[in-house]
């Protein structure tokens, strides 16, 4: 069962569990570390030709990273023509 939250992504989350019956609570656990909030990182930006980098033979391309990562490193990027 999780509680609400409404953290950005990326925040790190560290958390423990208490297990109850009819007879009350179990001591805490050992907190858990390493739950990151992640989504899919937002499309790059400004797509542009580099003329310096195009001839009959390649395209060269520049951009900008989107807003968001979704909170994680980018790790490559896939070109599609």
């Amino acid at each position: 069962m999780s509680p609400p939250f409404d953290l950005p992504w990326g925040s790190e989350i560290n958390a423990y569990i208490v297990a109850y019956n009819i007879y009350g609570d179990s001591v805490d656990s050992a907190i858990g570390y390493g739950a990151k909030i992640v989504t899919y990182p937002d499309a790059p930006i400004n797509l542009e030709n580099d003329q310096a980098e195009t001839s009959s033979t390649q395209i060269g391309f520049t951009w900008q990273d989107g807003n968001s990562d979704g909170g994680t490193v980018v790790l490559d990027y896939q070109i599609w023509i």
